[in-house]
């Protein structure tokens, strides 16, 4: 079921030109394309699970400047959020009746209690009254993505995978991913239902080898790998390859992150969150930063 219809405002005419089209496209589950820059929306209620509390009026012209910037990929949970401040009530306050085009992405497992503790990994009653939650605070009839997100014991055989597959039958969810997942939790999720999106954490500073196989796997198989964290989890990291492939390029550190990460795979989708217009643009921005040989060599050392 496609998104309403949104106003002049939200839909730019000349698509290619803007700078979240520099990057290229992927084509999530096989038929929903997306551009490569997307847009993470954990920081808004609050810079940490902590808080301060964001700001309500910055966080909804962050979300509709990225909207402008061709961002047309947007990730999300009910979790996030922040005493009485929601990502999930800012996307809706910022860009409902949603564009045709936006891809609005959310993840179930985790929960927090109004307090901000975090609660036991749900079971799969508890998911799809999740999923629900996420439909109400959206506003919409379908979720274009959702992920199970695991925790290291977790695995999809315990009735959790099986049961957001039920709400795909059932036409709420379009398409499933795993959250935090390794190549084993993916295989077994495989074997329940498709799978088109995988979100583990993965930066120039937060990578192995079985990281790296994963986002491999993940190309051949036609899956998007949507690193989270994809500055390293705490700002851009300030190493010093980072800072000198930078310096050449005339770009922030931050920026060569997320390059690099676009440049790992044609399957790799950049979420980078902020609740700054000023990161945002140069956040978005980093889509055009072609990174050569000789700054992979020296990322790939760092």
């Amino acid at each position: 079921m496609p998104h309403e219809n949104t106003t002049a405002s939200h839909r730019p005419h000349d698509t290619n030109s803007l700078p979240a089209a520099a990057a290229g496209q992927w084509s999530l589950g096989g038929d929903l394309p997306v551009r490569r820059m997307g847009f993470g929306a954990m920081r808004l209620p609050g810079r940490t699970w902590e808080g301060p509390a964001g700001d309500p009026e910055a966080a909804v012209a962050v979300l509709r400047r990225a909207v402008e910037l061709g961002v047309d990929h947007i990730d999300t949970a009910a979790f996030y959020f922040y005493k009485d401040l929601s990502a999930n009530a800012f996307i809706r306050r910022a860009l409902h009746p949603y564009p045709d085009e936006l891809v609005i992405a959310t993840k179930v497992g985790p929960d927090r209690s109004p307090d901000h503790d975090w609660l036991d990994a749900a079971g799969p009653a508890k998911l799809k009254a999740d999923v629900h939650r996420n439909l109400r605070q959206l506003g919409v009839d379908r979720l274009d993505l959702v992920y199970l997100r695991f925790l290291s014991e977790d695995g999809p055989g315990d009735g959790r995978f099986e049961a957001l597959a039920e709400l795909r039958e059932e036409g709420l969810i379009r398409h499933l991913g795993v959250s935090n997942a390794t190549a084993a939790q993916l295989a077994e999720a495989q074997r329940i239902a498709p799978v088109a999106a995988v979100q583990n954490r993965y930066s120039p500073v937060s990578r192995d080898a079985e990281a790296d196989a994963l986002v491999e796997l993940c190309a051949r198989q036609g899956i998007a790998f949507v690193p989270f964290f994809p500055l390293g989890g705490a700002g851009a990291p300030h190493i010093a390859a980072l800072r000198r492939v930078a310096e050449r390029h005339g770009a922030s550190a931050a920026q060569v992150g997320l390059a690099w990460s676009l440049s790992v795979s044609p399957a790799v989708l950049a979420i980078p969150g902020t609740s700054s217009l000023a990161h945002l643009q140069e956040n978005v921005a980093a889509a055009a930063l072609t990174l050569d040989a000789e700054d992979l060599a020296a990322l790939q050392a760092a």
